[in-house]
């Protein structure tokens, strides 16, 4: 291949030696810094082999680089087109939004199997409904003047699109009126799951006019009052890209550098989103997918922006064209993309090993967002570099420095990476050791871990959600506002005994004695606090009771009720009446969510370590540092679930982020943090790897390449590190307060894999294992397959004919040294 790609078609030489420059020429090898003296004194005399070029690219480089020459020669082609497709998906999607569903089936279950009995027995009446709360300043909801309001609220609640059933104003004796009399409720029911869309809860919201202006307040529970609830999560996004580019321009120094990693990730999430909205209409993707889509996709597509920037503006301040340096920087860099991005969309799919669909497709929302990052990364990136090219510098901060040549090495032993990478390599016990009790003692609350479920009482007192249902646990008890469902499937249909007397709006089959005897049985289970009268279907197969508790569906108490009901109460009441009981509605299924959990987590884990450690084998040839990479990995989110534990579980610091007191961690928090933050980790693990062995194979000295590594990926990695940081750390002014779990756990768990484990714990584990640790036994390197993650940049500089030929690589000055120093 020629150099300069395209035009001209004739070859020159990489750089040519300035005539000021004394210095003798170097090898295009990671070049020496002279803050490593001392390392390289130590060497015994030993001389660094010299590194030939490899005879062959992989065929992934071969496809990177040509896909990369292929958008920068055809930049503003490729750029308009991503960005007429990104229009035309988010158009699409607004239009042909399916909507989210938050129904939770946990396949198997008894809460499953209750579910699918409604659903058969009561086809059209499943769906939740949402409590429309009304209280009273003063005086009762019974009085005229209500009355009056009620109704006609009612009324107008029935004429919005979208509605199913609405009860009717809550009256005297009824369930639906408190014992005072002061609070009440009607009972919206959308006409189905998909149907509870936030344009539906701000209709009937509207619809409640009459009751508002009677002097009551209203407030709204369930599905719709979750949706009113929901934080603007492009107030989120604004934050973190507000944070993101501060970083950028620091790093890069330059505003047009900054933009092109801003301008690619906002594109990938908003047609990411985009799909999600249109896959909506043939699959239930839960509400809160979009918010992590979001945070994911907007953290990882700025990273991979930046890395891909950083290795351009390198290869274009080496001589290179802006055609050949995009491609390059493709084929390279883009290659480490790659296995970052499928590792994580791997890792995020192994969510579906939880064998719960609303969980699976938490991870599929992200896995698509992230797939369509990766995409724009290999393609609209290199087509906005290749149609920059040099312009990329401009709008330069004052004072800012953006030459990247090989020369910038020549002051990095005066940088803080420098400093560190040598102290690290002088004392990495010690520094492992301090490491590691640090990590510790952040991972140690991780042994209180308990699974639970959240309920609208946990969010801000100023959320439509948290009115409902302070209002709902005043009037009727804290179990008002997560019932139970028991649902009783009957081999003899139930009917009316001899000498029944008809109740006006009862059914007469209610008065059936074996369901007579199980409300008994129900009122008298402990933790009971009421019991309605059965619903009994057409075919009089099956009667649903509403049972209320006495403690609020978050309540660990509640969930031991849960379980009284299933093993002891309905076994006991309908042993020899051909009859079978089971325990539904949403707080029962979200039980049983977190049980199943508790058993697919240690699946999951082992799944996704196993799975990594299979591509860090292959990738560097090493079972010492496939075990230490899981290892690291595992550390980093033992440190990140301590921490979530300590803040949400233990209520440490609750108050600074907006909530009234600790709050119980939902069941499946754990489970997407481990496929995020394994994924997410490895990146970083790669980053460093790569470098590392870059200079391994360079010196042969494990001590000195790992020094050199550090010091060379230190800022790029930090950088990486604080960008995503601020957009996951942004979600924490969200009111839901699991995404703010997510928020907190993410961004910390970052921060420390960023800093502890990869600048610190990382390489001092390195230097203690020494030269073993590059070594792989015979049998096995015959037979594992040879991949590349990066290319090797030398593999360009010469046709695959000469690079057989095993010639050295040309001599230069330090400005040949393109390919290394800050990947």
């Amino acid at each position: 291949m020629q150099e300069g790609g395209g035009a001209g078609g004739t070859h020159r030489p990489m750089m040519p030696q300035r005539p000021s420059d004394n210095r003798q020429p170097q090898r295009r090898l990671p070049v020496s810094i002279r803050w490593f003296a001392e390392l390289r004194d130590n060497d015994n005399g030993r001389a660094a082999p010299q590194r030939r070029v490899p005879g062959e690219r992989s065929e992934m480089t071969t496809f990177l680089y040509r896909t990369g020459r292929f958008c920068a020669r055809h930049a503003r082609a490729v750029t308009v087109g991503w960005v007429v497709l990104a229009l035309a998906l988010i158009l699409a999607g607004s239009r042909f939004d399916g909507g989210n569903a938050d129904a939770i089936a946990v396949d198997g279950s008894d809460s499953a199997v209750a579910q699918t009995l409604l659903d058969r027995a009561f086809p059209g009446r499943s769906v939740d409904p949402s409590p429309v709360v009304v209280e009273a300043p003063s005086g009762r909801l019974t009085d005229r003047t209500y009355q009056d309001a009620l109704k006609a609220t009612a009324e107008r609640i029935r004429a919005v699109p979208g509605v199913g059933t609405v009860s009717g104003p809550p009256a005297a004796g009824t369930p639906a009126l408190s014992p005072d009399g002061r609070i009440g409720y009607l009972t919206v029911t959308p006409q189905s799951p998909s149907a509870a869309t936030l344009d539906l809860a701000e209709q009937v919201r509207e619809a409640t006019a009459p009751a508002t202006d009677a002097g009551l307040d209203v407030s709204i529970g369930g599905q719709l009052g979750q949706r009113l609830s929901r934080s603007p999560v492009h107030t989120s996004e604004l934050i973190g890209i507000v944070m993101a580019v501060i970083v950028m321009l620091l790093a890069f120094g330059s505003a047009v550098a900054m933009g092109v990693p801003i301008l690619t990730a906002v594109l990938s999430v908003g047609s990411g989103l985009a799909l999600l909205k249109l896959l909506g209409n043939a699959v239930d993707i839960p509400t809160v997918a979009a918010t992590l889509a979001t945070m994911i996709g907007l953290g990882v597509g700025i990273d991979y922006g930046l890395f891909l920037v950083v290795r351009f503006r390198r290869l274009l301040a080496g001589g290179l064209s802006a055609e050949e340096a995009a491609a390059r920087t493709t084929a390279t860099s883009g290659g480490a993309v790659v296995f970052a991005a499928g590792t994580v969309i791997i890792a995020v799919c192994g969510l579906a090993l939880s064998g719960v669909s609303f969980v699976g497709w938490l991870g599929y929302s992200a896995a698509i967002v992230v797939a369509v990052s990766l995409g724009s990364a290999v393609t609209l990136t290199p087509a906005m570099l290749g149609w920059l090219g040099p312009r990329i510098n401009r709008f330069s901060l004052p004072g800012s420095r953006h030459t990247t040549t090989g020369a910038d090495h020549a002051g990095l032993d005066t940088t803080l990476w420098a400093r560190l990478a040598v102290r690290v390599a002088k004392r990495p016990l010690l520094t492992a050791l301090a490491a590691t009790a640090v990590l510790l003692a952040l991972s140690a609350p991780v042994f209180a871990l308990r699974l639970g479920q959240m309920d609208s009482g946990r969010l801000p007192t100023s959320t439509e959600s948290r009115r409902s249902h302070d209002a709902l646990a005043e009037g009727f008890g804290p179990g008002a506002n997560g019932p139970l469902r028991v649902v009783v499937e009957m081999v003899d249909p139930a009917t009316a005994p001899p000498g029944a007397k008809n109740v006006a709006g009862q059914d007469p089959r209610a008065q059936d004695p074996r369901l007579v005897a199980l409300v008994a049985a129900l009122a008298d289970t402990p933790g009971v606090r009421e019991v309605s009268a059965p619903v009994v279907s057409a075919d009089s197969a099956v009667a649903v009771f509403n049972v209320t508790g006495q403690t609020s569906p978050s309540d660990d108490s509640t969930v031991e009720l849960v379980h009284r009901l299933r093993d002891t109460t309905l076994p006991q009441a309908l042993t020899g009446e051909d009859a079978e009981g089971h325990v539904g509605g949403l707080t029962a299924t979200k039980a049983d969510l977190a049980e199943r959990i508790s058993q697919r987590l240690p699946l999951l884990i082992g799944a996704v370590v196993a799975f990594a450690c299979v591509l860090v084998l292959l990738a560097f040839r090493s079972l010492w540092l496939a075990a230490k990479a899981a290892a690291m990995n595992l550390i980093s989110i033992a440190a990140a679930y301590g921490v979530v534990v300590a803040v949400f579980q233990w209520g440490w610091g609750i108050h600074l982020l907006g909530l009234d007191g600790p709050v119980p961690i939902e069941s499946y928090v754990p489970m997407m943090m481990f496929a995020i933050l394994f994924g997410l980790s490895m990146d970083y693990e790669v980053f460093l790897l790569s470098s590392v062995q870059e200079h391994w194979h360079a010196t042969r000295d494990n001590r000195r390449a790992v020094s050199l590594g550090l010091a060379d990926t230190g800022r790029i990695i930090s950088s990486a590190a604080l960008i995503m940081v601020a957009v996951f750390a942004s979600f924490l002014i969200n009111s839901n307060p699991v995404v703010k779990m997510f928020g907190l756990g993410l961004s910390v768990a970052v921060a420390v894999d960023a800093t502890i484990v990869r600048c610190l714990l990382v390489p001092a584990v390195m230097v203690l294992v020494g030269d073993r640790q590059w070594q792989l036994p015979p049998l096995l390197d015959r037979l594992l397959p040879s991949i590349s993650i990066e290319a090797d940049p030398a593999a360009f500089d010469r046709p695959p004919a000469e690079a057989a030929a095993g010639e050295l690589l040309p001599a230069g000055d330090d400005r040949t040294a393109v390919f290394t120093g800050d990947r």
